[in-house]
């Protein structure tokens, strides 16, 4: 739980400042007050589980180029690692995104053709590192924010420009991983006068 602390001294404050008597007040101030040591316990424990899984994630040997892509960390990209497996299952990117479920399925029939929907058979956790990292990156300018910005102009909503960016990301970091190099954002291309 995040902001463990202000929970449980919101509910202590809250407690103190009880001034009509009930009954059984003092099993009820007992109860709150075991209640904000577990939420801190709780808050603890998670702090312990999200070091480890950083440190599982950064031996794995792909993991600087993964963590090198903008907006994944550590633990999405752990989160990558389990979710897609095997890289070489896939022959391709297209075939990592089909896995993601980035990629539009056909709703065709007869002579309506160019109906496209969201596919029903894709791994959702694939789906959600990419559309959370696309939507952690497009918060800093670079290719990323150009890209969505871009999007958005042609029309495109929110959540339909943050999938066009996780698309495109499911590419870049199949090269990365491909070449096995880190991502370095393109230079700026020199104006001639």
């Amino acid at each position: 739980m995040r902001g463990a602390d202000a929970v449980a001294a919101t509910a202590v404050e809250a407690a103190q400042a009880q001034q009509t008597a009930l009954p059984n007040e003092t099993v009820a101030a007992q109860i709150i007050a075991d209640l904000a040591a577990q939420i801190l316990a709780m808050e603890d424990r998670l702090k312990c589980i999200d070091q480890q899984i950083r440190e599982t994630f950064r031996s794995h040997p792909q993991a600087d180029i993964i963590e090198s892509l903008p907006g994944m960390g550590p633990i999405l990209g752990a989160e990558f690692i389990v979710a897609a497996g095997d890289m070489s299952a896939y022959a391709d990117a297209g075939h990592l995104a089909s896995a993601a479920g980035l990629v539009p399925a056909p709703r065709d029939s007869g002579r309506r053709t160019g109906n496209l929907h969201r596919p029903k058979r894709y791994n959702r956790r694939l789906r959600r590192v990419f559309y959370l990292s696309a939507q952690v990156s497009i918060m800093r300018d670079g290719p990323n924010r150009d890209f969505y910005l871009k999007k958005r102009s042609e029309g495109l909503k929110h959540v339909q420009a943050v999938i066009a960016v996780a698309r495109r990301r499911i590419d870049v970091l199949w090269a990365l991983l491909r070449d096995n190099r880190l991502f370095t954002p393109t230079p700026p291309v020199p104006q001639t006068t």
